[in-house]
C-alpha cells in the first residue's frame, strides 16, 4: 500500500462529519475543480449507483466523456472514481491524495475519508476534462460533501430508514435530508 493510500485509509478513524465547511475549504484550496464540469447529482437509500451506471452508459453511447463518483468500493478505492468507466490510475490517485493532504495541512484541518474521496473525484474529473460528472451522495444529501455542486439535474431514488443516527429516525426526516440536493433552476 502506498503512503498516500495509508493516509487516505487512516482518515477513516475520524468517522463521519456532516457539513460542507471542510470540503469547501479543500476545494477552494484546489481552485474549485467541482465548477469545471457540469454534473448530475443522485441521492437516495438504494439504487443510486444503478441510476448513475445507466446514465453513464447512455451518456457514453451518445459520445460524452463522463466522470462517475460512487461509493462504497468493492475491492479497491479506485473503483469510486471512473472516467468513461475506467478507474483512476494508481499514480493519479496518489497524486490527488498528496495534493489534498498538503491543502488540508495548510488549512490546519483533517478531512474525513469521504471528504477526501469527494475532493479527489472533483479534481480528477476536472483534470480529465469530463463532459459530465455523475455524482452519488455518500449519506443523506443536505450536508453530504458532494452537495457543493450546482448540478444540471438531480434525482432521488427510494427513501427508507438508513443512517438514522445522522439523518433522523423517520422516513420524512431522512427524505428531508436527501432532498437537500435540490437546487433552484435544476430539475429534480
Amino acid at each position: 500500500m502506498t503512503p498516500e493510500l495509508e493516509y487516505l485509509y487512516g482518515l477513516e478513524l475520524f468517522g463521519i462529519k456532516l457539513g460542507l465547511d471542510n470540503i469547501t475549504a479543500l476545494l477552494v484550496g484546489a481552485g474549485d475543480p467541482h465548477r469545471a464540469f457540469p454534473s448530475v447529482h443522485v441521492a437516495g437509500t438504494n439504487g443510486k449507483g444503478s441510476v448513475l451506471a445507466m446514465l453513464d452508459a447512455v451518456m457514453q453511447a451518445a459520445g460524452y466523456r463522463t466522470g462517475r463518483f460512487t461509493s462504497p468500493h468493492l475491492v479497491h478505492v479506485a473503483e469510486r472514481f471512473l472516467v468513461n468507466s475506467t478507474p483512476i490510475p494508481d499514480a493519479d490517485l496518489d497524486e490527488n491524495i498528496r495534493a489534498f493532504r498538503e491543502i488540508a495541512q495548510g488549512l490546519g484541518q483533517t478531512p474525513t475519508f469521504f471528504e477526501l474521496n469527494t475532493a479527489v473525484a472533483f479534481r480528477w474529473f476536472a483534470e480529465e476534462r469530463v463532459d459530465l460528472g455523475l455524482i452519488e451522495t455518500g449519506m443523506g444529501g443536505r450536508f453530504d460533501s458532494t452537495n457543493v455542486i450546482q448540478p444540471l439535474a438531480a434525482a432521488i431514488t427510494n427513501v427508507a430508514l438508513d443512517h438514522t443516527a445522522y439523518l433522523g429516525d423517520t422516513r420524512e426526516k431522512i427524505a428531508f435530508e436527501k432532498a437537500g440536493i435540490a437546487k433552484a433552476g435544476a430539475p429534480l
